[in-house]
């Protein structure tokens, strides 16, 4: 089984555009998992809803992200800038009542969820289980602030997003297991940011994870000029300029 890994699209429709399209010709999923944050800071966050709200590909997952929690509830305090408020209020003010029927609508709405597929077990998180929505899972950091990955063994893998940093790495538990040496293997992926990421790398970015072969973490170009002509003065510049570099 494939299962593709997206999350982070933040209005970016271009860049989606270019993900989906690669998704389709270079892949066979039999499912998708959206990690949330489809909205905000990008100037087309109805038109990036409309494209998952009709997305063709059975999805096995679907989590708000911080951005769909602060805008669907009004609270923009744990925003670290005035420039994101003031984004994020104006994305607000731009959603479609079909956007908003379709967040309303979301399963989860908790920032998380959890599914089995093939017998193995699926934690899907926008965050990390210290907190779901603001706190990002890092190679050194399971928690967000500290290196403490507890809570996640009883899964298989551990699918998560929010940073826009893509990574792929293994933990090991203690368990009661002869056959594996008593250790549990859980592995974590996130798929990076779709529409705005940050790890110098500014191309578009998603996940396959293949049960057979393995997890492909995958970058695709897009046009970012032509979707940096959609921003307006409505929100601060450097939500259209940290696409060119990818920061």
């Amino acid at each position: 089984m494939e299962i593709a890994i997206v999350s982070d699209i933040h209005g970016n429709v271009s860049a989606l555009t270019s993900v989906l399209n690669d998704i389709k010709t270079n892949h066979n999923p039999q499912k998708i998992a959206l990690l949330g944050d489809f909205i905000d800071y990008g100037m087309r966050s109805n038109e990036a809803i409309s494209m998952i709200r009709d997305l063709d590909i059975p999805v096995v997952c679907n989590i708000w992200g911080n951005h769909e929690q602060a805008i669907m509830e009004d609270d923009y305090e744990r925003f670290s800038s005035e420039r994101g408020r003031v984004s994020a209020r104006n994305t607000k003010a731009h959603l479609s009542k079909e956007s908003f029927e379709y967040l309303e609508n979301i399963e989860g709405k908790d920032g998380w969820i959890t599914f089995e597929l093939e017998g193995k077990k699926f934690l899907a998180i926008h965050g990390s289980l210290t907190d779901p929505y603001w706190k990002a899972i890092f190679p050194d950091k399971g928690n967000g602030t500290d290196g403490a990955f507890e809570g996640y063994e009883a899964y298989d893998y551990v699918l998560s997003g929010h940073s826009h940093y893509a990574h792929v790495f293994e933990k090991y538990y203690p368990c009661d297991n002869p056959a594996y040496r008593n250790k549990k293997k859980v592995t974590f992926i996130n798929p990076g940011s779709v529409g705005q990421p940050r790890n110098h790398n500014p191309n578009a970015q998603y996940a396959i994870l293949d049960t057979v072969k393995g997890i492909s973490l995958i970058s695709v170009p897009y046009n970012i000029s032509y979707e940096q002509s959609f921003f307006t003065g409505e929100v601060d510049a450097f939500y259209r300029d940290r696409l060119t570099n990818g920061v």
